[in-house]
């Protein structure tokens, strides 16, 4: 791409509004972190103003070279990056940092802020979602790249800290970006040597650089304070297309602070008025206004906006040459961009089912639906952490993405579910993609960070689970979930849909794949659960999205419900069975409650239709009752709660149910004793 050459006393004035911007910015805060956007300025400055494509006018150019900030606490740096080049944030917002309903929080957030790529800060989600990102670029320029024109072929850079390479989720990241040969990611590395609690030799003294050469990466070590060094660096990792590059940039934390540079007292505090006005006359720079930018450093920033749009303007020409010469390409891409589900998939699932009469394990139906959205949804991608087997989650009949060929369906993970989430994240973020993942429920311990994060950022995206309760057996309560059922609950955006048969997965999928303002989560099991009775199933499909419905129910005439059961996935059936064990003369209903959270968005007229007042409430579910009460809306001396309050143990099935009171006789007696004696 065209650069234009610039000289070192404008790099250094770019650099210096940088560091000054982000510690004026932290200092009206009274809060942040100003050492980083110090330290790292010089770096940021050669990148954007010479290396990094993207379109100021344009946030979602989808072959901008994307910008992610693995170390959020340097926001700062970003912010003033993103003011400078005129994209989203005044002089204003940059003096509302971290405050109430500003456009510049702590943390990048991605949908807060236009410009930032994904919400970062938890150390090692970003670089993490980065490798997600650079896997969407090569599977878009696999699908839609042709001979006269490519509309995929940009980059990732990514900025990382100490911190981000010592969390085990970038090396797990790293092990598969160098796996898959990402020669599109590129990695700075802000080599400071310094964190929070000081010099990083308290606890980091690995040789970074050759652990990255072990992955597979391209490696080199650059002065980060040496504009021709910084330019050479990226210069050569660019040029190197098969293998993701990192290159250390050896830097010092808040250069530029007379006193406080390369100490971790710069990492995380303001550096207070003395410091500020020391750093300003060290750089000669004025101590008034805050927030100044010199009319030089701003002619600088806007010569470059006026390269990227020539830049942007040469591509869209292309791509409207390439669009007329291949429709059906462009169609498709359209189509995914947009994350298109066409609007008879619902029916499809659920006719997919309709015939079922036979127990089957939940997992399973979820194979079967998730290989017929493959062949409808273009955006639907993704794999498991190495439990394919398990999860059955492998799309039939395509191939695996692999380094030189990303044309295929399946994404193997490996054994890394902390790395498979923020991946899945990074392609959500990409755009353009509507990703999945599989593992045990167990191990979603192991994804949470991602999961929230996803929530939290309001990404689309399956989080599948199988082998939901003790009941997967002889593995034992080392793989046997308890309280995870309530841990997904509890975040915040999140929808955890639990199914009890194949007809509620079917429509647990279609909830899920169209669902756009955040992800879902989908409970499977691993034993056979019966196909529940139903005499219409259109109308079961319209109940079933409400979150809990009457699924069974036996009453006297004008009665109410004496007793109410309310049960999730393969214990609804459990609780069916238990109710016609009572007596005849007791009125009885058994709501199936397959989503908890959409449940409660649902009226209260509904929820009190559903669970009058008047009824005893028995509750359901192989895991932890803790949170039942607060979801219903009773106390829990009322109700009856049967779940599973300890772990589990290393038995069949069969013999879990009957010690921990999962029978149908000992849930019946149980409820005789306390409501009907």
């Amino acid at each position: 791409m065209k650069r234009g050459s610039m000289r070192e006393d404008e790099l250094v004035l770019a650099s210096n509004s940088i560091k000054m911007l982000s510690v004026d910015g932290v200092e009206a805060a009274s809060s942040g972190h100003p050492g980083m956007p110090m330290g790292f300025a010089e770096v940021a400055v050669v990148l954007w103003l010479r290396h990094l494509c993207f379109c100021p006018g344009d946030t979602k150019w989808i072959n901008r070279d994307r910008f992610v900030l693995s170390n959020g606490h340097g926001s700062m740096l970003l912010y003033s990056l993103l003011h400078l080049f005129g994209i989203s944030l005044s002089v204003e917002d940059l003096r509302k940092f971290r405050q109430w309903g500003s456009l510049t929080p702590g943390h990048p957030e991605s949908h807060v802020t236009a410009g930032v790529e994904c919400t970062t800060g938890p150390l090692g989600q970003g670089v993490s979602n980065a490798v997600g990102m650079a896997i969407g670029e090569k599977i878009m320029a696999a699908r839609y790249n042709t001979a006269d024109f490519s509309p995929f072929n940009h980059r990732v850079f990514c900025v990382v800290g100490d911190g981000c390479l010592m969390e085990g989720i970038s090396s797990e990241a790293s092990s598969l970006a160098g796996h898959l040969g990402l020669g599109n990611l590129i990695v700075l590395y802000d080599d400071n040597h310094i964190s929070i609690a000081g010099n990083t030799d308290l606890a980091f003294t690995e040789n970074v650089l050759r652990r990255y050469e072990a992955y597979g990466w391209h490696v080199q070590a650059a002065d980060g304070h040496d504009f021709l060094a910084i330019d050479s660096a990226i210069e050569n990792a660019v040029a190197e297309s098969n293998k993701p590059s990192i290159i250390a940039m050896r830097t010092v934390i808040g250069r530029g602070s007379p006193n406080k540079a390369n100490s971790a007292g710069v990492h995380g505090s303001p550096l207070g008025a003395n410091e500020v006005l020391k750093t300003k006359e060290g750089l000669g720079w004025p101590l008034e206004p805050r927030f100044f930018v010199p009319e030089e450093v701003r002619k600088l920033f806007s010569a470059r906006i006026g390269e990227l749009n020539e830049v942007v303007a040469s591509w869209r020409d292309g791509f409207k040459r390439w669009s007329e010469n291949n429709a059906d390409l462009a169609a498709a891409l359209t189509r995914q961009l947009s994350l298109d589900v066409p609007e008879s998939l619902g029916e499809k699932f659920l006719q997919s089912v309709s015939s079922d009469s036979k127990p089957a394990a939940t997992r399973k139906t979820s194979g079967n639906i998730l290989q017929l959205a493959s062949g409808e949804i273009g955006a639907l991608i993704g794999g498991s952490a190495d439990l394919e087997p398990s999860t059955l989650t492998v799309i039939k009949g395509s191939g695996s993405i692999a380094k030189n060929d990303f044309s295929g369906l399946n994404i193997h993970f490996g054994v890394r579910e902390h790395a498979m989430g923020a991946i899945m994240n990074g392609l959500s973020y990409y755009g353009g993609f509507l990703p999945y993942g599989s593992t045990f429920l167990c191990f979603s311990d192991y994804m949470r960070p991602a999961i929230r994060l996803a929530a939290l950022s309001h990404l689309p995206g399956l989080f599948i689970f199988t082998h939901d309760s003790v009941f997967l057996g002889e593995d034992g309560p080392t793989h046997q979930p308890i309280e995870h059922l309530s841990a997904l609950r509890l975040i915040h955006n999140l929808y955890l849909l639990r199914p009890a048969d194949a007809v509620e997965t079917a429509v647990c999928y279609e909830i899920a794949l169209s669902r756009r303002e955040g992800p879902c989560a989908l409970s499977l099991t691993r034993q056979e659960v019966p196909a529940l009775e139903r005499s219409d199933l259109n109308s079961a499909r319209e109940k079933i999205k409400k979150g809990g419905y009457i699924i069974w129910k036996r009453c006297q005439e004008n009665a109410k419900a004496q007793i109410v059961f309310v049960a999730t996935g393969s214990e609804v059936s459990l609780a069916i069975e238990a109710a016609k064990l009572l007596d005849s003369s007791v009125s009885v209903r058994v709501v199936s409650m397959p989503c908890t959270q959409l449940f409660l968005n649902t009226s209260i007229e509904y929820r009190k239709e559903l669970l009058p007042s008047s009824s005893k409430v028995v509750v359901i579910e192989a895991g932890s009752t803790t949170l039942w009460p607060g979801i219903l809306g009773i106390a829990a001396t009322d109700a009856l709660l049967v779940g599973i309050d300890h772990f589990g143990a290393s038995a069949p099935a069969e013999d879990l149910a009957k010690h921990f009171g999962f029978t149908p006789q000992a849930v019946a007696n149980a409820v005789k004793k306390r409501f009907l004696s």
